[in-house]
């Protein structure tokens, strides 16, 4: 049986507890980096984010015409780079365009400057995948309208396809922005979720189901359970795709902490006291609570 996206209230799997509010959002993701210099010059060239604070030894950066912090870059000379294998931790974090046209121009211009890029159609979203310096995972997207997402058997319906090149920069041609320089990220440029390897799935759903508060979504997709709040297609994702691989340890270029966004204080605690319900370490700083999940990735729970 398929449904339209406005029964999804009648699908997925609801957190067992304590649940996150529909509003829940991403923050910004920190990155570990060997060279900061070298980092920030593929940011800004490639990905078309920018310096939004610099100091020594770190630098946040942002969308055009935007102040809110989607990525920071902390150095860590001499890091080591992500093997091709992987390593347990960060898959890929992904920025979401405010728009489909938004995306058919970040594809030419990677067209324009020669950057490789892999591309997949998600049905619930189309997608531009990219490398940084240190081997750390980039995805772009834009979702398609909810009203076209399907659910089956209480799943949403996710896959991977081959990209419709053509459509998608045809939808920067209607809009007239193929025909504009390439002037970054545009306003409304988010994170629109992160992707992990893990070691167990099991273990990921004990954490992020059962501990934090996600709504399983898709559970079906070979080696990967996805999770979200408010319906959302998945604000994170996990995989065992690296199984066997070591964790990501503080030589590495790494996910050192990724943001959730909650409406009050009151409700991060809630997530940080349900995360104590499974055993997680769970620590204050300010209004903001951390927690680090079983392969070494800590999520920073805020208002």
């Amino acid at each position: 049986m398929t449904v339209t996206a406005a029964q999804v209230t009648e699908y997925g799997i609801s957190a067992p507890g304590y649940r996150l509010p529909n509003e829940t959002r991403l923050g910004r993701v920190t990155l570990q980096i060997a060279d900061l210099s070298r980092s920030l010059a593929y940011y800004e060239r490639v990905i078309g984010l920018r310096p939004i604070e610099q100091g020594p030894g770190f630098a946040i950066l942002g969308a055009h015409g935007d102040d809110w912090p989607l990525v920071e870059l902390r150095e860590r000379a001499g890091a080591r780079p992500v093997p091709r294998r992987g390593r347990l931790g960060l898959y890929h974090f992904a920025i979401l365009l405010p728009d489909r046209a938004s995306l058919g121009r970040f594809l030419a211009h990677l067209e324009e400057i020669g950057a490789y890029a892999g591309m997949s159609d998600h049905f619930v979203s189309e997608a531009i995948y990219l490398t940084d310096p240190d081997g750390l995972g980039i995805e772009v997207y834009a979702d398609r309208p909810r009203s076209a997402w399907q659910y089956r058997e209480r799943q949403l319906v996710m896959t991977t396809v081959a990209l419709d090149v053509a459509s998608l920069l045809e939808a920067a041609k209607e809009t007239g922005q193929a025909a504009l320089p390439w002037a970054g990220t545009p306003a409304g440029t988010i994170i629109g979720h992160v992707h992990l390897h893990v070691g167990n799935l099991d273990e990921a759903a004990g954490f992020y189901h059962a501990g934090l508060g996600l709504d399983k979504v898709v559970w079906s997709y070979p080696g990967a359970l996805f999770l979200s709040a408010g319906g959302y297609h998945h604000h994170l994702g996990t995989n065992i795709w690296a199984a066997g691989a070591p964790k990501a340890g503080p030589e590495d270029a790494r996910l050192l902490q990724w943001q959730i966004v909650v409406p009050t204080v009151q409700e991060a605690a809630a997530a940080a006291r349900s995360l104590t319900t499974v055993n997680a370490a769970v620590e204050r700083d300010g209004d903001d609570w951390l927690a680090t999940d079983p392969w070494g990735t800590t999520v920073r729970l805020r208002r």
